[in-house]
């Protein structure tokens, strides 16, 4: 995910965003029919977050990777942005209650092994996979064959650990813990803030030393609104797009962005068509789950808004003239994806959630599990970055000859 992804620009071609267009027009008007306007202002946001990703190659895994291998920091610099603006909005709301009037709640959940151990295979995953939660989605939609593979097993994964997640569930774990109600807004907020600046500085730091200077944003032919339309966009336009996005995701939905249940939703609903009673597992029967799973996909709110990042990455790619799928997958990249997808679906699953609802949205809603996913997903993306050239040729190291 990230930079990598993108394709080198070629001349514009009007089918991607015609497409696109024609698509989102499809699915506006069907869901005003049968689900009502809400899910067409939803997927209109969901089409927003793809294009924002695109535009700004708003990268979570590649962020992270080069930061680890480069200490280059300018990725991770961008998430504390969007972090920040996120909290600064959401930490009233959440407090609150409400927001213009409806009512709001944060994703909180408990922090303990099982998020552990998911958030640290879902970080080998992003990796191998190439991509997170929202990076597979909007590579899909800018016609990315490969990441297909990914998502295809990154929805295998995810309806998999449904299966066994009574059992995950059960192992020890601190209660769903909101620092917002157990400070109050004013001590969360500085406390959040001041953690997001020590991660900035840190990486300021580190870049500084490795490389003596930071790294300069890259340029573009591009400006004002053509620029807006074809990007790329600057990273910090990114940070600000996402975090208003999903604050607009919590006043429309109720809660903020998430991203994988629709995953575990779409492959229970697959097997439930041949014939596998999945309704039994003790995942499905929980009441929110068990009306999903009983209801049509298009009222599902998460399913809506994936639809729409992949619908509006399209849309950006075709704009951008970069909008190239191409069927040639190397096998041991092949291999890395099916892996990368089966671990990235299986952990977000165990964890409450991916590098967007229990990372960014787990984050900005003051949840405890939220910080506790961080620290373990990055120690999962150092392991995976390092398995990354067991499959991908041109990361590995030439080796020289020692004499030994």
């Amino acid at each position: 995910m990230g930079l990598s992804t993108i394709a080198t620009p070629e001349p514009r071609r009007l089918g991607a965003p015609l497409i696109a267009l024609a698509l989102l027009l499809a699915g506006a008007w069907f869901l005003n029919l049968n689900a009502g306007f809400k899910q067409v202002l939803l997927l209109i946001v969901g089409a927003a977050m793809g294009l924002t990703l695109y535009h700004a190659a708003f990268g979570f895994t590649s962020a992270w990777r080069v930061f680890i291998n480069e200490r280059r920091g300018a990725g991770l610099r961008a998430q504390m942005v969007m972090l920040t603006l996120a909290v600064l909005l959401f930490f009233p709301a959440l407090s609150a209650g409400t927001l213009f009037g409806n009512p709001v709640t944060g994703l909180v959940a408990p922090a303990g092994v099982s998020v552990v151990l998911g958030a640290f295979i879902f970080g080998i995953g992003m990796q191998l996979g190439g991509g997170c939660a929202s990076g597979t989605l909007f590579t899909v939609g800018g016609g990315n064959a490969r990441m297909l593979v990914t998502l295809l097993f990154f929805i295998i994964g995810s309806v998999t650990a449904t299966h066994h997640a009574d059992w995950w569930f059960a192992l020890p774990s601190f209660p769903a813990t909101s620092i917002v109600q157990a400070w109050g807004v004013g001590p969360a907020l500085l406390a959040s803030v001041a953690l997001f600046g020590l991660i900035a500085w840190v990486t300021v730091l580190l870049e500084k030393r490795r490389h003596g200077a930071l790294q300069a944003p890259a340029s573009s032919d591009h400006h004002g609104l053509r620029r807006f339309l074809r990007g790329p966009w600057p990273l910090l336009w990114g940070a600000i797009a996402l975090a208003l996005l999903n604050y607009a995701t919590l006043a429309l939905a109720g809660r903020p962005w998430g991203i994988t249940s629709a995953f575990a939703l779409w492959g229970a609903k697959t097997l439930s068509s041949v014939g596998v009673d999945v309704g039994s597992w003790v995942f499905w029967q929980a009441p929110a789950n068990a009306k999903a799973l009983a209801a049509p996909l298009w009222q599902d709110i998460t399913t809506v808004m994936d639809l729409g990042i992949v619908l509006g990455a399209l849309l950006a790619a075709g704009l951008a003239g970069r909008f190239a799928p191409s069927l040639k997958i190397p096998l041991p990249s092949l291999i890395a994806a099916i892996i990368g997808g089966l671990l990235l679906g299986y952990g977000s699953r165990l964890a409450y959630g991916c590098n967007i609802g229990a990372y960014f949205s787990g984050i900005a809603s003051g949840s405890v599990h939220g910080w506790l996913w961080l620290v373990a997903a990055y120690a999962g993306n150092v392991i995976g970055v390092r398995l990354r050239p067991l499959f991908f040729a041109g990361e590995r190291q030439p080796v020289a000859l020692t004499g030994c």
